[in-house]
């Protein structure tokens, strides 16, 4: 028996998944097109599709996301991007601000897969740090300042999205 978004020894995704996905697709196309009668076979066709299509390319992570975690991870992000955004502006228009370029290496305890791939992602668009590499279990970030706490900041981003996706045995 397979669980919710796991897969089995043959590569099957158990119904927990294709049930939420084929529900916000029908969703999606209840939006869209609207809810007449003499479109359900093309909804139907569509939903599986969809939902065929998703499941393969996209397969489930086994995450469960906590709520309150990703209200807090979107706060965190949103104070933290302010004031990285501030810090960049300052440093970019105050010519005797020191700016020390390089490249910082961090060891990511995420495992290679989606909360890795959303990790980096949203390490991404914090401004002052671009991830660069991704070598042997450690991601290579650029830095307008490699004097920053730049390997601390990460360590926070990290446990706080561990915290909102529920993920045991990585950094809190």
């Amino acid at each position: 028996m397979t669980s919710p978004g796991r897969r089995d020894h043959r590569g099957s995704v158990g119904l927990g998944p294709a049930i939420w996905r084929a529900a916000w697709f029908l969703g999606l196309w209840l939006v869209l097109a609207g809810a007449d009668v003499a479109d359900l076979p093309a909804a139907v066709v569509a939903v599986v599709a969809a939902t065929w299509a998703s499941l393969r390319l996209l397969p489930p992570s086994g995450y469960r996301a906590s709520v309150l975690g990703l209200a807090c991870l979107a706060g965190r992000f949103l104070g933290e991007s302010v004031v990285a955004g501030l810090d960049v502006a300052r440093r970019a228009l105050d010519p005797r601000l020191p700016m020390r370029p390089g490249f910082v290496a961090y060891r990511v305890g995420l495992q290679p897969g989606a909360a890795r791939n959303t990790f980096t992602t949203l390490t991404s668009l914090l401004p002052g740090t671009v991830p660069a590499a991704d070598e042997g279990g450690q991601l290579l970030y650029h830095c307008l300042d490699v004097d920053q706490p730049v390997v601390s900041q990460l360590a926070g981003e990290e446990a706080a999205l561990s915290r909102a996706l529920n993920i045991a045995g990585a950094p809190r």
